[in-house]
């Protein structure tokens, strides 16, 4: 396996991110074009069809933004446990859910220091992973 690193740790899973996107919106497109030739006879499937498209496209995503929101607390209540266990105290509550998230790649070594840069210079999700130096892979990710 590849060593993951700031350019590869985004994860696309191609049979949700690509396929299962691409069919709702051919759905989507083919109910709305189906509802615009429809009948008097035909207008009542032809909507349902629309709303049935509606609602997959609305489950898919409350679906992954629940995961992501179970998968950020966890992410949260594990980095605070860390730096407790790293420096007897416990995390500042300035820190962001979102900072945090981004320090879960760190090293132990460079956690620390990394999360004070972060407080005091506000930094962005994205700026503390260019910052890292020895990244640590998430693996079980979402």
């Amino acid at each position: 396996m590849k060593k993951q690193s700031f350019e590869n740790h985004s994860k696309l899973v191609m049979g949700f991110h690509g396929f299962t996107f691409l069919a709702m919106m051919g759905l989507f497109i083919g109910s709305l074009i189906a509802l615009a030739k429809s009948t008097d006879a035909t207008f009542y499937g032809a909507s349902l069809l629309v709303l049935n498209a509606i609602i997959l496209m609305l489950l898919a995503f409350y679906l992954r933004s629940f995961a992501l929101k179970a998968q950020d607390r966890a992410i949260r209540a594990e980095e605070k446990l860390r730096y407790f266990i790293l420096t007897g105290k416990a995390i500042s509550n300035k820190i962001s859910t979102r900072q945090l998230i981004g320090l879960r790649f760190a090293s132990d070594e460079e956690f620390v220091e990394l999360v004070h840069r972060a407080q005091k210079e506000n930094l962005s999700e994205k700026d503390i992973k260019k910052l890292i130096k020895n990244w640590k892979p998430d693996l079980y990710r979402v």
